[in-house]
């Protein structure tokens, strides 16, 4: 994985102040060793968002030990998401978003690193979704710690009990269109012959329709759509990305382009974080975005057409 990462050399460690502070844009991925020499230093603000999501835990988990100068904030409980118009999981008002980060001592000259517990693909998309929506803010020096929680601790690093209080600072962001697909979006890109891929990051059961998820109004698919599930990302459905040649055969594999105009959507945009993290992020196709409302929104509205591939009678 060293291909992707960045590892801790003589050059970094005597580097004095925030490493990538200075810069336009920061790595997307970072090892939990360059974590473990950066953290606690001017300029980088290292973010726990470990929740129940994916069996991450919550707060008493990180007050159990967490990376030392580690702030939390609940992935499913601190404002990332809202639900609007009934639909869950949506992204909140930019200014609802600047106060939240402003809380955790993040301005718009911070190298943030967000990480999750490394449980599996489903807790890697809590700390995907976030680096997502700095990108949305018009963050660019935001980082993942590749593995997560789980992977800092295998390597025996120095932890920390107890919370860490931040000071408020200021952020403002400013929304980037680019990086996000609407419901009408989404619909042309469905008419467009595939000139715009849609990419359905959910389960294969999902996305063949055989299981509907309760924030789904139908079942299925959305018509034309591919399918690149979610646990095809990290090694075995854990914490850590695969190499860059692994997922370009998976790529492959799924009929997934790697260049070229392409929306990502699961549920409620989680999973789909993830497929347009390694698209964007890792494989470079800055044509990738998010398809916020996902399923949860298309289904629910009935003008809008579904692909259920497999359709099962009714039970007796």
């Amino acid at each position: 994985m060293n291909i992707k990462k960045i590892v801790v050399g003589s050059t970094l460690l005597a580097m004095a102040g925030a490493a990538f502070g200075a810069q336009d844009t920061s790595p997307p991925l970072v090892s939990p060793a360059w974590v473990a020499a950066h953290t606690c230093k001017p300029g980088i603000v290292v973010v726990d968002v470990r929740s129940p999501v994916g069996g991450g835990g919550d707060k008493f988990t990180y007050m159990s030990g967490h990376v030392p100068c580690a702030v939390y904030s609940n992935y499913a409980k601190a404002g990332w998401r809202i639900k609007e118009k009934d639909i869950p999981g949506m992204l909140p008002p930019v200014a609802q978003l600047d106060k939240l980060i402003g809380g955790l001592g993040i301005d718009n000259h911070t190298h943030v690193v967000i990480y999750s517990a490394g449980t599996n693909a489903l807790d890697m998309g809590s700390a995907t979704r976030v680096f997502w929506t700095f990108k949305v803010l018009g963050d660019k020096n935001v980082s993942i710690m590749d593995g997560g929680y789980k992977a800092y601790v295998a390597g025996k690093y120095p932890i920390k009990r107890g919370m860490q209080t931040a000071s408020a600072a200021q952020f403002s962001g400013h929304l980037d269109h680019n990086l996000l697909a609407s419901e009408s979006e989404v619909e042309q890109a469905m008419k467009s012959g595939n000139k715009i891929q849609l990419v359905d990051n959910r389960p294969m059961s999902q996305y063949l329709g055989v299981t509907k998820p309760p924030m789904d109004k139908r079942a299925g698919t959305i018509p034309g759509a591919a399918n690149l599930p979610q646990g095809w990302f990290t090694v075995n459905d854990g914490g850590e990305f695969r190499s860059i040649a692994q997922l370009k055969a998976l790529y492959k594999q799924a009929g997934v382009g790697t260049q070229g105009e392409q929306i990502n959507f699961c549920n409620t945009g989680h999973w789909a974080s993830l497929g347009w993290f390694v698209s964007y992020e890792l494989l470079h196709n800055k044509q990738a975005k998010v398809y916020d409302g996902s399923m949860a929104q298309w289904s629910s509205n009935p003008a809008l057409p579904m692909e259920t591939k497999i359709k099962l009678t009714q039970a007796n």
